[in-house]
């Protein structure tokens, strides 16, 4: 890595000239709010069955969707943080929902359900949580990313201003590939808050087969998801917007049925909420269930960084609601024990 200069790096960053280390933190949606010059849309559903709160979040957007899928293949991404643990993973009910869906819209033929688990073997997590009663249901493929062809991308690193390989997967990078993100409304102990964006970008690096965190791994394994984070608060921001050039969903299904709050994305506790939020601009997604979880939207890193660069909307006047009112459906989500120490991101480094 040593050969690398500047000018390597911006090339193989994803950004080509934009350093966001250069931009001050955001304190308002001002700043950024002048940069849109669209609009977009989020539906918001509520009730008492997780599958039908997507279903019916996502049936506005039936035309839109089923021109957008065309004759590519649609890629169901979970966030399975971990493969134990029901709370901090994408419900399969949800899933169903979405199924049913693309089932309504005959979009239904070419559907995997696709991971990289964080935390130990993709399919035993897929077992754990139930998902391979879809398979008998839908004409849907079980995908384990790490079993999958990848590509090498470079990403920051905040100890060394180094850029470093990590191997990225071809499924989710493919233009082939229709994204929906499938993510749970959950606090996290990085960047505040975790949905659909953080659950493409982090579910991209894959690990070797038989990795994991217990002390039974398979000896020589790696696993190149602490690389893409940064080694700090600054170079996960930084890596989350950098990525999102290059991978982010084609649209964003949010499950905060039951969300997760405190010690996230693993260890917090639930938050009855009963809420979707669906929409095919992840970035004013992500911003709706933010706004929903009580989050000050300002204090989020990656995502006001994303809004500054335009990669979506942010602006909630220029976002319009379907269905239920964001202020109706509010539920403020306990933070992090470490939450002070997660903006340092918005002081100078």
């Amino acid at each position: 890595m040593s050969t690398y200069n500047r000018r390597n790096f911006l090339k193989t960053s994803l950004i080509g000239g934009v350093a966001v280390t250069c931009l001050k933190p955001f304190d308002t949606l001002a700043s950024f709010g002048q940069q849109q010059q669209f609009s977009s849309s989020a539906a918001i559903t509520t009730g008492d069955n997780r599958a039908d709160l997507a279903f019916r979040a996502l049936k506005p957007y039936s035309d839109q969707i089923a021109r957008a899928i065309g004759d590519r293949r649609v890629v169901l991404k979970p966030n399975n943080v971990s493969i134990n643990k029901p709370l901090c993973a994408t419900h399969v009910d949800t899933l169903e929902g979405i199924l049913e869906f693309l089932k309504s819209i005959r979009k239904d033929n070419s559907v995997i359900i696709a991971e990289s688990a964080a935390g130990g073997a993709t399919f035993e997590g897929y077992s754990n949580y139930g998902y391979y009663r879809l398979a008998s249901k839908y004409a849907v493929t079980m995908v384990d990313l790490d079993q999958e062809p990848y590509d090498i991308i470079h990403v920051f690193d905040e100890k060394d201003f180094r850029p470093h390989p990590v191997r990225m997967s071809h499924v989710l990078l493919d233009p082939d590939s229709y994204i929906v993100s499938v993510a749970r409304m959950k606090t996290h102990d990085r960047v505040l808050a975790t949905l659909s964006l953080k659950n493409i970008v982090f579910g991209a690096p894959i690990k070797d087969k038989g990795f994991s965190w217990s002390p039974s791994r398979k000896p020589g394994t790696v696993n190149d998801k602490p690389i893409a984070h940064g080694s700090g608060i600054r170079g996960i921001n930084y890596n989350l917007f950098v990525l999102s050039q290059q991978l982010h969903p084609h649209l964003s299904v949010i499950d905060g049925f039951e969300g997760m709050e405190g010690n996230g994305p693993n260890d917090g506790t639930p938050v009855d909420h009963r809420v979707c939020v669906v929409s095919p601009d992840w970035l004013s997604a992500d911003r709706v269930a933010v706004e929903m979880m009580g989050i000050d939207f300002a204090k989020v890193g990656y995502l006001n960084y994303c809004a500054s660069a335009g990669r979506g909307v942010a602006d909630l006047n220029k976002i319009e609601i379907i269905g239920e009112s964001i202020n109706d459906h509010i539920k403020t989500y306990r933070m992090s024990d470490n939450f002070n120490d997660q903006l340092i991101w918005m002081k100078p480094a």
